[in-house]
């Protein structure tokens, strides 16, 4: 398998340069560029195509979260991981609704981070153990803007499968493979549970399912 190509976005050199460093050890990531602001970060970005966005919130120039809004629409095939120090739950839940495919603090250990940039190269979300804590509690004193429309119940069988396996952290290729379906099947029935409950991220899902009471949430905080 080809390594992982990843675009950092910080604007301490000291930090890219520790980054730097803890990704080259790894076999399967390899650094495609460097980006010191949020207007640079969005350049490199639709030039190299990364496949992961290593992007701090507090850029120069242009911040975190109105970088994210740009690379989402101008690349949505890169996936965007935020490394931040912020960890108020402002800036967690605006990342998430941006599209963020992670969130993960400056103060985890480096085995953290390789983990999350593997996760979310695989189409999986990953939130580190306090981030995860805030979207739970968030979601379960009704913080969210919007309730979901539709009902579970409204999906076929075969829907409910997949949106189970969404929400248990499965990419689209391994719901394939554990349903015995192509791919692009997976996606079709993934744009109809969007149609019919109104949500097509996946971090909203497992909000979701909390909410119906498919999951503990404290097995989820695990």
């Amino acid at each position: 398998m080809n390594p992982i190509r990843i675009l950092i976005a910080d604007d301490h050199a000291l930090m890219r340069e520790g980054l730097r460093l803890l990704l080259a050890a790894q076999a399967d990531m390899v650094v495609i560029g460097e980006a010191g602001d949020g207007v640079e970060a969005v350049d490199l970005t639709r030039r190299l195509r990364p496949e992961v966005l290593l992007l701090d919130v507090a850029l120069p120039r242009m911040n975190g979260l109105e970088a994210l809004k740009l690379v989402r629409d101008a690349v949505p095939e890169t996936r965007v991981l935020i490394l931040s120090s912020h960890e108020k739950e402002v800036y967690t839940h605006e990342a998430l609704r941006l599209g963020a495919s992670g969130y993960v603090v400056k103060g985890a250990p480096g085995r953290e981070l390789l983990a999350a940039i593997r996760a979310v190269r695989d189409g999986r979300i990953y939130l580190s153990g306090q981030i995860q804590q805030q979207v739970i509690e968030g979601y379960l004193s009704g913080h969210e803007e919007k309730p979901a429309r539709g009902s579970f119940d409204e999906l076929s069988e075969r829907e409910q499968q997949v949106f189970r396996l969404v929400v248990a952290g499965n990419s689209t290729a391994e719901i394939a493979d554990l349903l015995c379906i192509s791919s692009k099947t997976v996606d079709k029935h993934r744009a109809s549970i969007a149609r019919k409950i109104g949500i097509d991220n996946p971090v909203k899902m497992v909000q979701y399912a909390i909410r119906i009471g498919l999951i503990d949430p404290r097995l989820w905080e695990e």
